[in-house]
């Protein structure tokens, strides 16, 4: 997944989150259940993403 459709998906569930959290009274439980699932499985890749830059610094900073 390119760094577009990943931040294309994570931009969907939040505001997907956003609209259930909103509506009190018009969302079901399944309707947050799914909606912080969405959240999740967005940002369980992004952390991959992200860690991989901070780990090549950490190394350059080791060799220092």
């Amino acid at each position: 997944m390119t760094s577009e459709e990943q931040i294309t998906r994570m931009k969907k569930a939040i505001n997907q989150a956003v609209k259930v959290m909103g509506d009190r009274f018009g969302s079901t439980e399944a309707d947050v259940e799914k909606a912080i699932d969405e959240l999740k499985a967005s940002m369980l890749t992004a952390p991959a993403a992200a860690a991989q830059p901070s780990q090549s610094t950490a190394a350059v900073t080791a060799g220092v």
